[in-house]
């Protein structure tokens, strides 16, 4: 019996990493070229990017995500439902002004035009991006690896 039950929560294990990775794969490819764009124009790796509004949208699947083209967690005004957080018109535009936010912070003179991922996320979350910047770095870093 306990053969049986080990055996389950492996194989559900392997599947959940197995959809959670093409899950993962169907985002990145779908905002890739955005991702591309935007990093020419602002000096933000596009993994960066991408990698944000994955872990922050569920994969785009989040109500904001959905609702008012949120991929970030950006606050500001909502003109689609009652929350704190922001509404774009498109996703386009929720995408662009994350870079822009992020243009604003000390760290990104430093680092626009730079590759290295794990400066940018460290600086991200040392600037208050989340409450809890050491899970946050984890799991970023566990998004991108799903590039």
């Amino acid at each position: 019996m306990n053969y049986i039950k080990t055996w389950i929560v492996v194989m559900s294990l392997i599947l959940s990493t197995v959809s959670t990775s093409a899950f993962g794969q169907k985002y990145f490819t779908q905002y890739s070229a955005l991702a591309t764009e935007l990093s020419a124009q602002y000096g933000i790796p596009k993994e960066v990017i991408l990698g944000v509004g994955y872990m922050e949208s569920g994969g785009g699947n989040s109500k904001l995500a959905r609702l008012a083209n949120n991929h970030f967690g950006i606050t500001g005004k909502n003109t689609v439902y009652n929350s704190r957080y922001r509404s774009f018109k498109s996703v386009e535009e929720g995408f662009h002004a994350f870079c822009q936010l992020l243009t604003r912070k000390k760290f990104y003179s430093r680092l626009k035009g730079t590759r290295n991922l794990n400066s940018w996320i460290a600086s991200i979350a040392a600037a208050g991006y989340s409450t809890t910047p050491s899970v946050w770095i984890s799991n970023m870093k566990s998004a991108l690896s799903k590039l």
